[in-house]
């Protein structure tokens, strides 16, 4: 591994980790209102694959959507001000937690609704051929909204006109409280896009660099006018559908193998003190630093100005 690419992609990661549990205190402390969820577990796959977008880029995401504006650079006092319903937020504070958009660094924020926004991407890439140019469009979802009708109609116009979208199903094995074995057909969501001639592959989402490695690869096959492309990261978030979900549905030791055996901040650190990238002193010093902003942002949310 590069160091600075290796650390990059570490403090990425940390820094999306502390701000969503910071988050998670806040909402129980009643200065975070409505809906919240986290995107614990699952940073790997947006900090993966937003660290090879070019400045031109775009991407698109569900609900789950803090992690992304967090990987793309955006500063992090905004966005918990936009969280805590302020004047300060990204979006004055109208959006909240599932509608983060930051449209000048590319980000088309979140959506509410299960799938909506998989036809908007398409949108987006159907602007970028207009126009003749390569970029292109990465559009994250869960495994629930591959069941959705909206998921096959943004399939088939971007198959029929070569759109340049990467579709990213961050398959975290439960849709809401229901596993995704319950409730999908076929062992493979990647293999969906088959009827409409869209390639598709797995890749392992805890693991950051392979994201980033696979993601790169399928970015440069769309960006080159092959058309859209399905990679299905298979990841696993810690905490509840949202904050009101208890996650009584899975059992215990499946968290646990997943936080002590495949957590992909941990794994990083290992590879990175193993191939002598940095030592444990310099990652506790960076997770300070990390923390330190962070608390930042909160006290700037706080003090913010209400609507």
């Amino acid at each position: 591994m590069d160091k600075d690419e290796a650390l990059t992609l570490y403090r990425a990661m940390l820094l999306i980790r502390r701000f969503e549990e910071r988050c998670a205190q806040l909402y129980v402390e009643g200065k975070i209102g409505g809906f919240l969820h986290l995107y614990i577990g699952q940073e790997a796959v947006g900090v993966g694959a937003i660290s090879l977008l070019r400045p031109d880029d775009y991407f698109i995401t569900s609900y789950r959507d803090h992690g992304y504006a967090l990987a793309r650079g955006t500063d992090p006092r905004p966005l918990m001000a936009e969280l805590c319903g302020k004047i300060g937020g990204l979006s004055r504070g109208k959006g909240g937690s599932m509608h983060f958009y930051d449209v000048p660094s590319g980000n088309f924020g979140g959506d509410g609704i299960v799938a909506a926004h998989l036809p908007v991407a398409a949108g987006m890439g159907y602007s970028i051929r207009l126009r003749e140019t390569d970029q292109v469009v990465l559009c994250f979802f869960g495994d629930g909204a591959v069941n959705e009708g909206a998921f096959h109609e943004a399939l088939n116009v971007s198959a029929l006109w070569g759109l340049p979208v990467v579709f990213i199903i961050e398959n975290n094995r439960y849709g809401m409280g229901t596993s995704q074995e319950r409730a999908s057909a076929g062992t493979k969501l990647c293999e969906r896009g088959a009827a409409y001639g869209i390639p598709g592959e797995q890749v392992d989402g805890m693991d950051v660099t392979a994201v980033h490695e696979k993601a790169k690869e399928v970015a440069d096959y769309v960006r080159g006018g092959n058309g859209p492309f399905i990679l299905e990261a298979m990841t696993y978030r810690y905490r509840g559908h949202s904050m009101s979900d208890p996650a009584k549905y899975r059992k215990k030791e499946e968290l646990q193998e997943y936080r002590e055996h495949h957590d992909p901040i941990e794994q990083l650190r290992a590879r990175i003190i193993e191939a002598g990238l940095a030592d444990a002193d310099a990652l506790k010093a960076m997770d300070k630093e990390v923390r330190d902003i962070v608390n930042d942002a909160a006290r700037f949310a706080q003090d913010s100005p209400c609507l």
